[in-house]
């Protein structure tokens, strides 16, 4: 076929398809079987069309000498579909519902497989193989049809997410199956339990690891093509066919696997690596690629169901029919067998019995399995009569799905009030109703007026927001309780949030590497609060104000071998999360009392603003903490902060202006390049300096200033920096004491025996009686009050230290007698407070024990 005739015949189809959706609508069928409809009726008519005129009798021959073969489904549509799918999934909502998901897409692929298989192969008369064979194609699922059919009666998210996790691993895991079976068809594997199982666990986790590897390196470039949003989504469809192409034919494992994943690394990793602005342009651009690639694959498929089903004989219908029974039969082992087994044991999130018939019933087949049975045809080496068994039983089998399943599934959904909102949501949208249609009725008498618009027509219009009032009249926010109502203002909050710092990300206000982590926590928030409301939130709160993984590993990494540069990288990212923190939780505060308080009602505002306030405290709290000790850093933080915000608001006004006409095209970008250059150093990010040098900290301490520069110069190389953290344990009953500590920074409380706290600040010191052989150790326990910085001398230095300077010695024995002094006072009055039989007694001892004992241990002179 010569290129014009191929680029007439190709767009052509696009027009064709272009139409079909409006037309699906309108004759109200799923597309997908609408879809399979025409390709049957085009597949018949390209082979009989000597009524046709010149133009349209041209296309049709076109058409129909197309040499459509299986390695073009699943080299040129399948990637693309594939990673479509998978770029447009939540994967955080994907692993909460992972159990059941891994569940129905693995499992229920092997199990369908098997049973096919064996019942076929008990009916037929072939072999086994080739009924697995023929098993493993029907596994797979057809997403598009369903989730199709979702959104046209609005089944929950949830199904949605279930679906497509479902569909995208089960095609996986059906492929990866179905060529390890053709291995033992073409006698490169043997049939066995233990080969089968090695080689479909090679080729899946192989895939995964290869897709995830060129995806991971390719999110890696994503910043080098900043600016270029074109050469970044090049980029996601090179990476789309590499995945695949690389792992089939270089690396022989899957390469279905390996575009699965490198779609969800992508869609979640890379929307923080590239422009926001890219990345809703590539969210967009793979929708379209998706739609072109989902309508030709299974136009070119349905097609070809008039030539193979033309030696279809009724014993092949009835083994169509005993396929349908049997994996009917299997998907209910998995769906309403296994399925409830994962939440009994506590692997995964119940699923509502609804929810599983929809599972059970919702599994279409599609245009993949007709490209897998099309593949099988191509193989010579196989029996003819074998060839044309798994072609029609299969092409049948799908048909039957499409029309019994597809067009039954939207009653099904209606019938189990699944397209149904849930109270609280007729609730929520009843009351936006009534917001917004009071707002508006007030917009709309202003517009009145101004435009002298008569009275008839105003009610006219009037009586089209009666009318909204009225049908949502129902139920209203005010019949749930305030705790209900306080759990839906937290998911809308947590929403918000992670919008808000999506926005934080898009202006440029931080960079992508701490947005990643904030859109981790946001995303962790939302599905704590989704499932356990007000505890979720308390608990989400409380883990956010924790020091991460990475900056417990750096503080490690410093205490055992000094270095410093990781650990002031991470207390720097903290400055920045937390004054990001502050000022989305400040944001929400306002959003609670502008937006959502005519929504919820003030009670549950209330709380709202009550918890989230708190929350907004604690993060000062740890602003605060860091402010104190590293004044400097912080000053270059906010001038930053505040400047990227003017860059923002700067780059905004310009926009709008241009929006508006009021400046050209050409001053428009004159103006974006001068505010590049005007604010190119907010790009440059200073290092945060911890000062945790030991000369200069020994500088700082009068105790040890006093020495000769020799004997200083010896004392400083012993000494040993430590920073400990706000509320660090320094010393206590689970930390023995290291040795003397010298505070060079900062301050530490010390909790007393008797209950009470005594403060140290800069040039104190503690650890002095233990090193003296006073066994007192057990008594104390000491925190950090804030980022202290310490000097620690083990205790093994200790007795050099003091034979250097008769002072230091006489200054640290007075000290210790003193604080000596004070615990023997408490001993003793504790103990004449334990003797006296009367109440009064023992409360005047243990009065005066508690005030004599904390005023000498608090002289450290």
């Amino acid at each position: 076929m010569d290129i014009n005739s191929f680029v007439f015949g190709l767009t052509g189809l696009l027009a064709l398809v272009c139409f079909m959706p409006p037309l699906a609508g309108r004759v109200k069928l799923p597309y997908s079987v609408f879809l399979a409809i025409a390709g049957c009726v085009l597949g018949y008519v390209s082979h009989v069309h000597q009524w046709a005129p010149p133009v349209l009798g041209e296309f049709l021959t076109i058409i129909s000498t197309f040499e459509v073969s299986s390695e073009t489904f699943l080299v040129v549509f399948l990637p693309i579909l594939l990673f479509e799918a998978a770029l447009a999934m939540n994967v955080r909502r994907l692993l909460d519902d992972l159990g059941p998901i891994l569940m129905m897409a693995v499992v229920a692929v092997i199990i369908s497989t098997v049973f096919v298989g064996v019942v076929l192969s008990q009916i037929s008369g072939f072999s086994l193989v080739v009924c697995l064979l023929l098993g493993s194609i029907v596994a797979t699922t057809d997403p598009a049809a369903v989730i199709g059919i979702f959104k046209e009666v609005g089944a929950p998210a949830r199904l949605n997410t279930l679906v497509e996790g479902e569909s995208l691993l089960n095609d996986a895991a059906a492929i990866a199956l179905y060529a390890a079976l053709m291995g033992v068809l073409s006698h490169t594997t043997e049939l066995s339990f233990g080969s089968l199982s090695q080689n479909f666990l090679y080729l899946f986790l192989g895939g995964g690891l290869t897709g995830f590897v060129l995806a991971r390196l390719a999110c890696l470039s994503f910043p080098l093509l900043r600016g270029w949003p074109a050469a970044e989504i090049s980029l996601t469809i090179s990476v789309a066919y590499l995945s695949y192409f690389v792992s089939e034919h270089y690396l022989h494992v899957s390469g279905v696997v390996a575009t699965v994943v490198a779609g969800l690394v992508v869609g979640s990793t890379g929307r923080t690596r590239m422009a926001p602005t890219t990345f809703v342009t590539l969210s967009q651009s793979w929708h379209q690629f998706g739609f072109w690639a989902n309508s030709l694959i299974f136009l070119f498929a349905a097609m070809l169901i008039p030539k193979v089903m033309a030696n279809a004989t009724w014993i092949h219908l009835f083994y169509v029919f005993i396929v349908f029974v049997a994996t009917l039969t299997a998907r209910a082992i998995v769906v309403f067998g296994l399925v409830p087994l994962l939440s009994f044991s506590g692997l995964g999130a119940r699923i509502g019995t609804r929810f599983r018939v929809v599972l059970w019933w919702g599994g279409l087949r599609g245009a993949l399995s007709l490209a897998l049975a099309l593949a099988v045809t191509e193989r010579t080496s196989l029996p003819n009569e074998a060839r044309e068994f798994i072609a029609i039983t299969v092409t049948g089998f799908v048909l039957a799905t499409l029309f019994i399943n597809g067009l039954s599934l939207q009653p099904v959904i209606k019938m189990l009030g699944l397209n149904l909102l849930t109270k609280k949501e007729r609730a929520l949208r009843n009351q936006a109703v009534i917001v917004a249609t009071a707002m508006i009725q007030q917009e709309t008498d202003v517009i009145a007026r101004l435009e002298q618009v008569s009275g008839p027509a105003r009610e006219r219009v009037y009586t089209a927001f009666n009318k909204s009032i009225e049908e949502g009249s129902d139920l209203h926010i005010e019949h749930f309780s305030v705790r209900e109502r306080v759990d839906l203002g937290l998911t809308i909050l947590a929403r918000q949030e992670y919008e808000r710092y999506f926005d934080v990300l898009k202006h440029q206000i931080i960079d992508r590497n701490m947005a990643e982590r904030l859109l981790g926590r946001a995303e962790r928030l939302e599905e704590a609060v989704r499932l356990r409301g007000v505890r979720g939130f308390e608990f989400s709160t409380a883990r956010s104000m924790r020091y991460p993984r990475r900056f417990r590993q750096a503080m490690r990494v410093y205490e055992i071998f000094g270095v410093q540069r990781w650990l002031a990288h991470e207390l720097s990212q903290r400055f920045v999360a937390l004054m990001c923190m502050r000022s989305i939780s400040q944001q929400l505060l306002d959003f609670i009392d502008q937006k959502l308080k005519d929504i919820l009602g003030s009670e549950a505002c209330e709380q709202l603003s009550e918890m989230h306030g708190h929350r907004l405290s604690l993060i000062r709290e740890a602003l605060h903490a860091l402010e104190l000790q590293y004044p400097n850093y912080s000053l270059w933080m906010q001038e930053h902060y505040l400047g990227r915000i003017a860059r923002r608001l700067e780059r905004e006004r310009y926009g709008e202006m241009f929006d508006q006409s009021l400046i050209s095209g050409e001053v428009y970008e004159n103006l974006s390049d001068q505010v590049t250059q005007r604010w190119a150093f907010l790009d440059k990010n200073a290092a945060l300096d911890i000062e945790m040098d030991a000369v200069e900290l020994v500088s700082r301490v009068p105790l040890l200033t006093g020495l000769p520069p020799q004997a200083q110069q010896a004392v400083t190389k012993m000494l040993k920096p430590r920073l400990f953290l706000p509320d660090q344990l320094i010393w206590g009953k689970k930390i023995p004491p290291f040795g003397l500590y010298i505070v060079a920074s900062g301050a530490v409380t010390i909790l007393l025996p008797d209950g009470t706290h005594v403060e140290l600040g800069s040039g104190e010191f503690f650890g002095e009686m233990y090193l003296l052989d006073h066994d007192v150790s057990e008594n104390f326990e000491v925190r950090s009050l804030g980022y202290s910085k310490l000097l620690c001398l083990p205790a093994k230095d200790f007795d050099h230290l003091m034979s250097q300077d008769p002072a230091i010695k006489s200054a640290i024995e007075l000290v210790a007698k003193q604080r000596l002094r004070a615990l023997e006072v408490w001993r003793s009055y504790q103990s004449s407070s334990q003797a006296h039989s009367q109440p009064a007694g023992q409360q005047a001892g243990q009065t005066t024990g508690h005030a004599t004992a904390p005023s000498a241990a608090r002289d450290p002179q």
